[in-house]
């Protein structure tokens, strides 16, 4: 865990806002506060999900040449090449937080990796689902079934999770994209488990 203080708070959400424009860096905002409140909830570390939720979008404006540098530089499968900035922020943006953001705690790093993509039950930390379900249920977000999906969170994380995988799949389908793999990977392993 990274012991965090207000004075060291106030610092990492000012170097976030100089790498976001204004929309971006709100939600970051509202992902952290969301993130606190599901951590209270689930009894997770406050600070630790407070962070997470502050920087997990810290590479979502960077440039694809970026990111295919970044890929290169840190030795990250080349697979992830032909993907594009939805998976990339994620998956590869856990590692300009940690060269730029100079945060190496391990559990934080993955929260961010895994924000886009999800993962099995057996791969997700409470702190994953803590900022895979506070990215998608921060209080600016207005989709249909918003709602619904707030009050399965409030209920269940692990419902929650499941409930936005599904979801995202049938959105994705909907719109004929191709989708990531693992985020199938995913979808399938929580379906097997929440039906025991």
């Amino acid at each position: 865990m990274v012991a965090v203080d207000q004075k060291e708070l106030a610092a990492l959400k000012e170097a976030v806002r100089t790498h976001l424009s204004e929309h971006r860096y709100e939600h970051c905002l509202r992902v952290s506060d969301y993130a606190v409140k599901l951590a209270k909830q689930n009894g997770l570390d406050e600070k630790q999900a407070a962070v997470a939720g502050l920087v997990h979008d810290y590479a979502k404006e960077r440039t694809a040449a970026e990111f295919l540098a970044k890929i290169d530089e840190k030795h990250l499968p080349t697979s992830l090449k032909k993907w594009g900035n939805p998976i990339w922020h994620g998956v590869v943006g856990a590692e300009f937080v940690h060269d730029e953001l100079k945060i190496d705690d391990p559990a934080i790093l993955e929260a961010i990796r895994l924000h886009t993509t999800g993962a099995g039950h057996h791969d997700m930390t409470t702190l994953d689902k803590v900022v895979f379900m506070a990215d998608y249920l921060e209080t600016g977000r207005h989709f249909p079934g918003v709602e619904e999906a707030r009050r399965i969170t409030d209920e269940s994380l692990n419902q929650g999770v499941f409930y936005q995988l599904a979801h995202t799949l049938s959105y994705l389908a909907g719109k004929e994209h191709v989708i990531y793999p693992k985020t199938f990977d995913a979808y399938n392993d929580w379906a097997e488990y929440l039906s025991k």
